[in-house]
C-alpha cells in the first residue's frame, strides 16, 4: 500500500513564497511518475506541476515561472517550491503518485491511482 502525506500548506499574502512536501512510504518511491494537482472551492481538480522517475518536468501555464517541483529519491519525498504566490492560488494541494504515466495522461487525475490527503494553500491579497 502506498501511502503519501503533504505538509507545507498554510496562509500567506500576495507575493510570498511555500514549499510544499509530499512524503511517499510503501513503495520504492524512485519507480512513481509524482504529480501536483490543485481543487479550490467549487471547482474541479486540476493539474499543477508533474515530474518523471526519469526527472522530465511538466508544468501547467499559471504556474510556469513561478512553481518549480523536484524530487528527492533519497528521501522518498517530492516537493513545490511555489514563488509569487497569487490568490488565485489559494486551493488544496494534493499530491499523487503514478507507476506509469503517458506523455499524454501524466497531466490529468486519472492516471495517478495513488493520493495523499492535501494541504491546503490560501493567498490572501
Amino acid at each position: 500500500q502506498v501511502q503519501l502525506v503533504e505538509s507545507g500548506g498554510g496562509l500567506v499574502q500576495t507575493g510570498a513564497s511555500l514549499r510544499l512536501s509530499c512524503a511517499v512510504s510503501g513503495r520504492t518511491f524512485s519507480i512513481y511518475d509524482m504529480g501536483w494537482f490543485r481543487q479550490a472551492p467549487g471547482k474541479e481538480r486540476e493539474f499543477v506541476a508533474a515530474i518523471r522517475r526519469s526527472g522530465k518536468l511538466y508544468y501547467a501555464d499559471s504556474v510556469k515561472g513561478r512553481f518549480t517541483i523536484s524530487r528527492d529519491n533519497a528521501k522518498n519525498t517530492v516537493y513545490l517550491q511555489m514563488n509569487s504566490l497569487k490568490p488565485e492560488d489559494t486551493a488544496v494541494y494534493y499530491c499523487a503518485a503514478s507507476p506509469t504515466t503517458s506523455e499524454f495522461g501524466i497531466v490529468t487525475t486519472g492516471a495517478y491511482p495513488y493520493w495523499g490527503q492535501g494541504t491546503q494553500v490560501t493567498v490572501s491579497s
